[in-house]
């Protein structure tokens, strides 16, 4: 089998663009996830710690040189090693928003899936209707009997 063939096989197997699918709605989903904690929920937490922007926070790891306003960006422009924690507290918020809303769906989609697996089972359990010449048959049988 050419190298060619088996690509075109793996390519169009229905579980190649499911996950294509998915990284594409995923990198969307993330933008729209990102807003919500950088436009959203970060002013209100920042807010309850006493307008605190998160994104701002830092620790300077070297020497600041003289006349450089202490901002992170003026710090970064100036060549100073900076830990920008806050940042880093923001995609950690980022990340554990999306990884609950991706187990409400895969839990809602679990359940659903298992709900459809059920029913099939139930339909294929439940007896076939007999027919009603077998029906008839049993009636007369029943009734010679009693004679």
């Amino acid at each position: 089998m050419s190298l060619l063939k088996e690509f075109k096989e793996f390519a169009v197997k229905g579980n190649v663009i499911d996950l294509a699918v998915a990284v594409i709605v995923g990198g969307a989903f993330s933008g729209i996830v990102k807003s919500l904690v950088s436009d959203v929920i970060m002013p209100i937490v920042g807010s309850i710690f006493g307008n605190l922007d998160f994104s701002a926070l830092y620790i300077a790891l070297g020497k600041i040189p003289e006349g450089t306003p202490e901002t992170l960006d003026a710090l970064r422009k100036a060549g100073v090693p900076v830990l920008a924690y806050g940042s880093f507290v923001s995609v950690l918020i980022n990340f554990i928003i999306l990884a609950f809303i991706i187990f409400m769906m895969v839990r809602q989609v679990t359940k659903l899936t298992q709900a459809l697996e059920k029913k099939k089972e139930e339909e294929a359990a439940a007896p076939a209707p007999t027919p009603e010449d077998i029906v008839l048959l049993r009636e007369i049988r029943d009734a010679l009997k009693k004679n």
